[in-house]
């Protein structure tokens, strides 16, 4: 996948279109991302010791990575990524400035 976590991203497609994060967690085997302060939903939480107050967290959910895009860091626009080698390294850049990613 060519997301990884800490990214800054933008929404491509669903109800939060247009929107950008940061990606907090990655799960490569079902292509899945998940982006911080977006795609929220609310989870009931029980009460763990007695005399606690059971409550409602807003918990992100993860999703898939074909409805995000990369935020180039340097031009500070959605673009696609490529892989080239420097050296040794395998680094990512940037498809519309060639900057590395």
């Amino acid at each position: 996948m060519r997301i990884k976590k800490g990214d800054n991203i933008k929404v491509l497609s669903g109800k939060e279109r247009g929107k950008t994060g940061t990606v907090i967690s990655v799960d490569s085997d079902r292509e899945r991302v998940a982006v911080e302060g977006l795609n929220l939903y609310k989870k009931h939480t029980r009460p763990r010791r007695q005399g606690e107050k059971g409550q409602v967290i807003s918990v992100s959910r993860p999703m898939h990575a074909s409805n995000v895009m990369l935020v180039c860091p340097s031009c500070k626009e959605a673009t696609r990524i490529g892989y080239r080698t420097e050296g040794e390294r395998k680094v990512r850049y940037c498809k519309s400035c060639n900057a590395t990613a």
